[in-house]
């Protein structure tokens, strides 16, 4: 096994290579097909065909944004958890899936990146669903962890042979310091997720927005006591600005 981490449109990118196919551990935007493509074909001298699985670990644009697109070129497969296809269901989830894309673009042009064209389709058509500690078809050194909280679907990836786990958007970075994501949906499911990564003993962490690291059960405690009592997210957002424009604070 190799991994690849490369530069994404506002996110790291990890592909997995093996000798039998390749494996992409997050759907990406949709701006970073090509670049995904390219470095298979040109850097890797594989055909897009060898891109066996994409993994989305949740449904934001810089997860799931690429995987039909790439399942298109490549005919690969594109697995997920079984909440994942509805989470941006019914009136509120289309308005917190154009809320997530302007978001998106927001956070290009913060780290100085052009707009590229990023919408993708807010249902996911998985060609598997997979639960808590499942393994990957066609990879079964790699375990699916169910670690829920930024959304209600989140997954984490887990290769207990290399000791490494892809946690995606457990933990971001800002101001150089490791803090929750936005939006933190379930707090509770959230500081449990945590929790479940420091039982792991101290693994090789890769994310998708900080610098691969160890997370140290100190490092773990700090994010677990910066993170939310009740739900921040767009809908409790809104609710919170409407009622203290109404004075009901």
């Amino acid at each position: 096994m190799q991994l690849h981490q490369l530069n994404g449109y506002i996110q790291n990118i990890l592909l997995v290579e093996y000798e039998h196919g390749l494996l992409l551990l997050d759907g990406c935007c949709r701006a970073d097909v090509d670049s995904v493509a390219r470095f298979i074909t040109d850097e890797l001298n594989r055909p897009l065909t060898d891109l066996k699985l994409v993994v989305v670990t949740h449904m934001h644009p810089d997860h799931a944004g690429g995987a039909h697109q790439l399942r298109r070129i490549s005919g690969c497969r594109i697995a997920c958890h079984p909440k994942a296809p509805r989470w941006y269901r019914g009136l509120m989830g289309k308005f917190a899936h154009l809320t997530d894309v302007g978001l998106t673009y927001w956070v290009a042009g913060r780290i100085g990146k052009p707009k590229k064209h990023i919408w993708y389709a807010s249902t996911l058509r998985p060609d598997f669903v997979l639960d808590d500690e499942q393994t990957l078809p066609e990879f079964p050194d790699w375990q699916v962890l169910y670690t829920p909280g930024h959304t209600d679907h989140d997954l984490s990836l887990w290769h207990a042979e290399s000791r490494q786990v892809y946690v995606a958007d457990l933990v971001v970075f800002v101001k150089k310091r490791l803090v929750p994501p936005y939006p933190v949906c379930h707090p509770n499911q959230y500081k449990a997720s945590l929790r479940r990564l420091e039982a792991l003993a101290q693994p090789m962490v890769y994310f998708a927005h900080v610098k691969p690291r160890i997370l140290r059960k100190t490092d773990i405690d700090e994010v677990i006591a910066k993170a939310p009592d009740l739900p921040k997210n767009h809908w409790h957002s809104s609710k919170a600005r409407v009622k203290h424009a109404l004075g009901l604070n």
